[in-house]
């Protein structure tokens, strides 16, 4: 198989430059007061091609999650067909994170931290990232639906266990950011998923 062709490259390159450039103004200037026109400005291309690569300034700031969803899908779709249904997403999950907290890219630890630390500071854009996730529960739903054997349509499992995984499981983790907020996310990840594993219907008492 061959890599992406040269064109292909450049435009990566130019998403890229546009993901990293944006970052480096909302920790210069905040999220709220850079345009897209300065980020666009900052990589020497105009607001029409900036538009060509990403839709608004939340598309861009939430590019690395969108890289990060898709890489979990396609991590999940690689585990053992054996494994338990929230085992498997916890560990393709934590294993798409722990790469990203430790990897050998530094750009992509680098934006990884960077978009964590954006979403805790900006409440606005948390809200766009759960709307964001939720675009893929159908994609997540079909995905657990293979796995277990399943219809989606008929059988509810798939797409509650997505819509956990999304949503509670982010939200969660972000809460957890914040009492604990040397702790890996992907550390964090698997404690939610451990939880969710043994049940949550405990006694009162």
């Amino acid at each position: 198989m061959t890599g992406p062709g040269l064109r292909e490259r450049k435009k990566q390159q130019t998403r890229d430059a546009l993901v990293d450039t944006a970052y480096e103004l909302f920790r210069e200037r905040g999220y709220d007061s850079t345009t897209v026109d300065e980020i666009a400005a900052a990589v020497n291309i105009s607001p029409r091609t900036f538009f060509r690569y990403f839709t608004s300034k939340e598309d861009v700031a939430l590019a690395p999650l969108d890289q990060q969803l898709t890489e979990v899908m396609t991590a999940l779709a690689a585990r053992p067909a054996a494994e338990p249904l929230v085992t498997a997403i916890r560990n393709a999950s934590a294993e798409v994170l722990r790469a990203y907290e430790t990897g050998e890219e530094p750009s992509k630890r680098n934006r990884h931290r960077s978009m964590e630390d954006l979403l805790a500071a900006t409440p606005a854009l948390m809200a766009a990232c759960l709307g964001r996730s939720t675009s893929r529960l159908d994609e997540l739903a079909g995905l657990l639906a293979r796995r277990l054997g399943v219809d989606p349509r008929l059988d509810p499992r798939p797409h509650l266990v997505a819509s956990i995984s999304l949503c509670a499981v982010r939200t969660t983790v972000g809460a957890w950011r914040e009492i604990h907020p040397e702790t890996p996310a992907s550390d964090l990840v698997r404690q939610a998923f451990d939880l969710l594993a043994t049940g949550l219907n405990h006694p009162a008492n």
